[in-house]
């Protein structure tokens, strides 16, 4: 298996440093609004990695934190509380606004099968394990207490910049939109490891610290947390490629200086979605959730497969014409599956062999998403029987999550009803429920119904059908009868 490293900008060869666990951290969500589904993108994929890396047989101890304490926005160390944003916005506690945010994105992840990782921990909970870093960094001279604030000192390192070619004069002030000038530094690089003078007024939450009542910064709180819970090393740590600097390159700096050797192999770096006019973004007005998606009448799993058609390390365009030629496809797909037939006949080990195989030498060539949605469809035109075609389809679907054989169930029985209300209806006059449940009152006024056209007072017959559909009830008229169906 072969994945991309940013860190070496090459695919290598997947090595895990314990054959007996890989360990993975993924960067989690600020939890102070919904989700967006650019966002979700990066857990769609992140989510892919850990199920194939399980398919193949590796065991995975998977970590993420959720970010609840005050969130600074730019490399400068400045920015908006996201936190105490989120509680002014909508007159709740900081506390209050992480809960119910936390429960909105793993709720969004369970509408797109996307996996809860095996640790979520959340940055509030590990104050003690930042302190204890930050602690050492100081005792080493890696970190400095200026104007009331500790810094990591990074003239300290050999090499900083780890996933881009960046030169220093392109952290001068003024060049880059959104770095303003922080006189405590000693370097432009520098970044706060803890505040006790905060850049933005009523930081909500704080802790003792032996430097001052004050709350961490941003970047020590994955390093900590992975600590925690993965030990002093990790195989792979993801996130989106916005993350990858200054986050994911402060990470490094202050877990290598803190360790005192390298501290993780592999990283994933998923890149954004974007718009027609740009990266979407909670701030650039392109605000598009899961439950959007489905007021709107898409299926999440349409989302996800829409994801799943493009290679991570591409940037996708979202538009709505893509995601319904995504849904389209998508239901084709389970229509076909459902058109074959479940059956107990035996499975054909070479062909379940073969391709599987095919799947496997895509999802090996660094996650390649998009072949192996083409492998699966190559299950369907396969020389195979049903059973055959069917057993793959639910091993690939351990990995792709498309919920493929629970729709082409789904579906088949949809169909099953339909043509049996339809065989019903064909022998006479009847009234027919799709789901096959029976309820008098709907029978009732569907046989008004009838009653008022056989008088030719249609007008009579049309409001009693707008009254069924304003009561969540639709009707299909048929040849000698009507079937009807909850909405």
């Amino acid at each position: 298996m072969y994945l991309y490293n940013s860190a070496s900008r090459k695919k290598e060869l997947f090595v895990p440093n314990h054959p007996d666990l890989v360990k993975m951290y993924t960067c989690g969500p600020t939890v102070y609004h919904y989700a967006h589904i650019g966002n979700l993108r990066s857990y769609i994929m992140e989510d892919v990695l850990e199920k194939y890396l399980r398919y193949v047989g590796y065991p995975v101890k998977r970590v993420m934190n959720i970010t609840d304490v005050g969130h600074l926005t730019s490399d400068a160390d400045e920015g908006e509380d996201k936190m105490l944003k989120g509680a002014k916005r909508e007159h709740k506690s900081v506390m209050e606004i992480a809960k119910f945010y936390t429960d909105a994105f793993f709720s969004d992840c369970a509408k797109l099968n996307i996996k809860t990782p095996d640790v979520v921990e959340p940055a509030t909970n590990c104050i003690d394990e930042y302190i204890r870093i930050i602690s050492k960094l100081m005792d080493t001279g890696y970190a400095y207490f200026a104007g009331g604030n500790v810094y990591f000192d990074t003239s300290k390192l050999d090499r900083y910049y780890i996933f881009n070619d960046f030169n220093a004069e392109d952290l001068d002030v003024g060049v880059r939109e959104g770095v303003e000038e922080d006189t405590n530094k000693r370097n432009r690089n520098d970044f706060v490891l803890w505040f006790t003078k905060s850049k933005f007024e009523d930081q909500a939450l704080k802790w003792d610290s032996p430097w001052g009542v004050g709350y961490p910064g941003w970047h020590i709180e994955c390093s900590g947390i992975s600590m925690k819970h993965l030990g002093e090393d990790l195989d792979i740590h993801c996130g989106g490629i916005d993350n990858a600097f200054p986050h994911h390159t402060n990470e490094i700096a202050q877990s290598e200086s803190y360790l005192g050797h390298k501290w993780c192999n592999w990283w994933m770096h998923v890149l954004h979605l974007n718009t027609t006019s740009g990266k979407m973004s909670k701030s650039s007005g392109e605000f598009l959730t899961v439950s959007l998606l489905e007021e709107k009448g898409y299926d999440p799993l349409s989302y996800r497969f829409f994801c799943l058609q493009s290679h991570y390390r591409k940037a996708l365009v979202f538009s709505w014409e893509n995601l319904d030629n995504a849904q389209l496809s998508y239901r084709k797909l389970i229509a076909r599956i459902a058109a074959l037939k479940p059956a107990d006949d035996p499975i054909d080990e070479s062909v379940f062999a073969e391709l599987t195989g095919k799947f496997k030498s895509a999802m090996d060539n660094d996650l390649n998403t998009s072949l192996a949605v083409t492998a699966l469809y190559d299950v369907l035109k396969a020389k195979a029987n049903d059973a055959t075609k069917l057993a793959v389809i639910a091993d690939l679907d351990r990995v792709l999550s498309l919920s493929l054989m629970e729709k082409a169930a789904e579906k088949r029985e949809e169909l099953s009803r339909q043509n049996a209300a339809t065989a019903a209806a064909s022998a006479g006059f009847s009234i027919v429920s799709e789901s096959g449940e029976d309820d008098p009152a709907v029978t009732e006024k569907i046989e008004s119904r009838r009653a008022a056209k056989k008088a030719k007072d249609f007008a009579l017959a049309d409001q009693i059908r707008d009254e069924l559909k304003a009561g969540g009830i639709e009707l299909t008229d048929v040849p000698n009868g009507v079937i009807w169906k909850r909405i």
